[in-house]
């Protein structure tokens, strides 16, 4: 468990995958400092964060603590998400490994922690990605500067790669999540069960900011409660709140 005399900074940059770590750091109820980034124009993050990380992303913290003479960068959701939960007591937001009596064998991990697991992964190696793809599509329709006569060429472009590639692939994968929903160990209304898990944070980026640009309602209706029910956990509303209290507005995506 970390020492009281741990500090953490997150380095928050708006409308980006950030926003999961400081719902992680409520959640956890971690003393910490948020220094909010906006984004430049050209929706890139600004060229401050690079001398915080040398690849100027977000999200990234820095953790000052006894043990250590200089502050830890760690950069990745992924690798956040554990190392916080591994120091301040996040074993509320991980499911048992085992069952009990099959500790260590292979084999003996239980459904929910094999699915928080995976979908510590999933994220950001299936998800993500053609979330990504959709948004550099949807930008490609409509580049800023370009002639009006030319636009019709990169909006049918666009279409092309996104009828072929993108949206088929996004919509195999919420087919996917949306079976995993109804299959979610002892019937439970989140991907791990019955409660949150640190698997259910990472996922509620990519997730709430694809329920903006591609309504789940009419099609996938457990998917669409589960955004739902993942925007009014009490600690993702408090990081909203705060981010609000500091910029004045929070906007998903």
């Amino acid at each position: 468990m970390a020492s009281k005399d741990t500090k953490v900074t997150l380095y928050w940059l708006e409308k980006s995958r950030s926003h999961r770590i400081l719902w992680l750091l409520e959640e956890l109820n971690v003393p910490y400092e948020v220094k909010t980034f906006k984004r430049k124009p050209d929706m890139l993050a600004p060229d401050e964060l690079k001398e915080i990380h040398p690849l100027g992303k977000s999200p990234i913290i820095s953790v000052e603590s006894p043990a250590t003479s200089e502050p830890i960068i760690i950069a990745e959701s992924g690798m956040i998400i554990e190392y916080l939960c591994d120091h301040f007591g996040g074993d509320k937001l991980v499911p048992a490994r085992y069952v009990p009596g099959k500790e260590g064998q292979v084999g003996g991990e239980t459904e929910e922690w094999l699915r928080y697991r995976y979908y510590m992964h999933f994220s950001e190696g299936s998800l993500m990605p053609f979330l990504v793809f959709k948004l550099v599509t949807d930008i490609m329709k409509a580049p800023p500067g370009l002639p009006f006569f030319l636009r019709p060429i990169p909006r049918i472009v666009a279409n092309q790669v996104e009828n072929q590639f993108v949206n088929p692939n996004i919509f195999r994968t919420f087919d996917f999540l949306e079976g995993q929903l109804k299959t979610a160990p002892g019937g439970g209304r989140f991907f791990c069960g019955n409660k949150v898990t640190a698997a259910d944070i990472m996922l509620s980026f990519p997730l709430i900011a694809a329920n903006t640009r591609i309504p789940l309602e009419e099609k996938y209706p457990l998917l669409a409660q589960y955004v739902r029910t993942m925007e009014n956990q009490e600690g993702y509303k408090r990081a909203v709140a705060k981010i609000e209290q500091i910029d004045g507005k929070f906007e998903a995506m």
